[in-house]
């Protein structure tokens, strides 16, 4: 952990508008981070669906309304405060930006999705390495071979995110983060990537790559960059995203999430 961890998120969110690019893990410890997709109005309802019919990877903290900025949970500015976004038409990455008031529509319906880096900071409390934090990179993200359920015009296949966790912490993992389902909750998969269909853990498709040490084993979770693998297979004619890793910090406290 280091001095970024103790930011308030508005602190946090003030770096991002003045221009710093960076991935947010670690950052803002005890507040939940958020996974952002704006759709025009007429693709809503199906993504809505899609969520909801998909929890694990696409568990939804709020939407705002067509147009809407700021929502309860987020005293801040969905279009500013994420250091870095993703604009896509047809499909195709067309920018990749730290602002994206130029690009903002009145008809966009925003949704914020639940983010692992929430659970984070309870697995580092319990003793628990997170490798890509201590390397200082992004998490490793993977496409699977597990098609998610579509919804409508809408279909795409399960991301996931992994972290090496020693053999002897995996039930430790497995019951912190299962405490916190509205962030993915517990694991999908732990062991063999080959089970989920990725060939190369050395090789993410987003993110970076991290050491697998001896006596480790890679554990996966359910991600929320999910969407924009969807965004890819069903080719809406227009959204922005966060880029992968580079999250909205929310002002609602992890807490709030966290089941007994």
């Amino acid at each position: 952990m280091n001095d970024v961890s103790m930011l308030r998120p508005a602190q946090a969110r003030q770096r991002f508008r003045e221009g710093l690019v960076t991935p947010t893990s670690g950052w803002s410890a005890g507040f939940a981070q958020a996974n952002l997709i704006c759709l025009p109005r007429e693709q809503a309802f199906d993504f809505l669906l899609f969520a909801q019919r998909n929890p694990k990877p696409c568990p939804l903290l709020d939407v705002l309304d067509a147009g809407e900025t700021r929502g309860p949970i987020l005293d801040g500015d969905v279009r500013t405060d994420v250091p870095l976004y993703r604009v896509y038409e047809h499909g195709e990455l067309t920018a990749e930006v730290p602002d994206v008031t130029p690009y903002w529509r009145e008809d966009l319906v925003s949704f914020l999705i639940g983010c692992s880096f929430t659970f984070e900071h309870p697995l580092l409390a319990a003793g628990i390495e997170v490798r890509h934090i201590t390397a200082g990179g992004n998490v490793p993200m993977f496409r699977t071979a597990r098609d998610c359920r579509p919804a409508g015009a809408l279909s795409g296949p399960l991301v996931v995110s992994m972290r090496p966790i020693a053999a002897d912490r995996v039930a430790d993992a497995v019951r912190i983060t299962s405490r916190y389902p509205g962030v993915h909750g517990a694991p999908v998969h732990i062991g063999d990537p080959a089970a989920l269909g990725i060939e190369d853990l050395s090789r993410p498709d987003y993110g970076d790559p991290v050491e697998i040490r001896a006596g480790e084993l890679p554990v996966f979770w359910a991600c929320g960059v999910t969407p924009q693998a969807m965004l890819l297979q069903s080719r809406p004619p227009f959204a922005i995203t966060h880029a992968p890793g580079h999250m909205l910090i929310t002002d609602a406290p992890d807490s709030e999430f966290q089941v007994p």
